[in-house]
């Protein structure tokens, strides 16, 4: 999972064009979808066994 947000880490689409972000939107919806569906499949299955999950508290 560490690997996963590392590698987002290296996604910064501010500096993309409209017409780069267009063109890749259809693909960049997807995976966001994705990923936001496993994200919450391990989070429930996390809540399921009765344990919490806390947000980092901000530094």
């Amino acid at each position: 999972m560490r690997a996963a947000v590392r590698a987002l880490d290296d996604v910064d689409v501010s500096h993309w064009d409209d017409s780069s972000l267009t063109e890749h939107l259809e693909e960049i919806s997807a995976t966001l979808c994705a990923l936001d569906a496993q994200v919450s499949r391990v989070a429930d299955a996390v809540r399921a066994r009765g344990f919490r999950i806390d947000e980092p508290l901000a530094a």
